[in-house]
């Protein structure tokens, strides 16, 4: 059975007593959604160069200092992507991860450290909460 959206095949399944393929079933067309948004980036950068620019040296700005090879310069991109929820990040440091030589047991492993990095907020910032219920208490101590 063929799933409408796209033409990779990865799974099989027996129906019938015949063997079909399915094809994958992507949350997004992320190939079409990178090709737009780096065109939607392209016309902004159109309206106000300058911020476009800037986000450029910033970039190459981190680049230079050499430290980390590009994948896992992009493998670190990745995993600030998903804390941000940035999907046109996620979309663009995946591509450049899988052209750098990122497995997707790679990826996997980014993204236990990004789901860690999140949870791990959630933990900071629960303290932060029960410090201001505390601090409440103390402007108004009988609520």
């Amino acid at each position: 059975m063929r799933m409408p959206g796209s033409n990779n095949h990865r799974w099989q399944f027996r129906v019938s007593h015949r063997i079909e393929e399915e094809s994958v079933m992507h949350m997004l067309d992320w190939n079409t959604y990178r090709q737009q948004l780096l065109a939607g980036v392209g016309g902004f950068g159109k309206l106000n160069p300058d911020i476009i620019k800037g986000y450029t040296t910033l970039s190459r700005a981190g680049q230079k200092a050499g430290h980390l090879d590009e994948k896992t310069r992009e493998l670190v991109a990745l995993a600030v992507a998903i804390t941000l929820r940035c999907d046109g990040c996620i979309t663009v440091h995946t591509a450049e991860a899988r052209e750098r030589g990122a497995t997707r047991e790679e990826i996997a492993e980014v993204l236990g450290v990004a789901v860690s990095v999140n949870a791990g907020a959630a933990v900071v910032y629960s303290t932060r909460a029960l410090d201001a219920f505390d601090a409440a208490a103390e402007i108004n101590p009988n609520a």
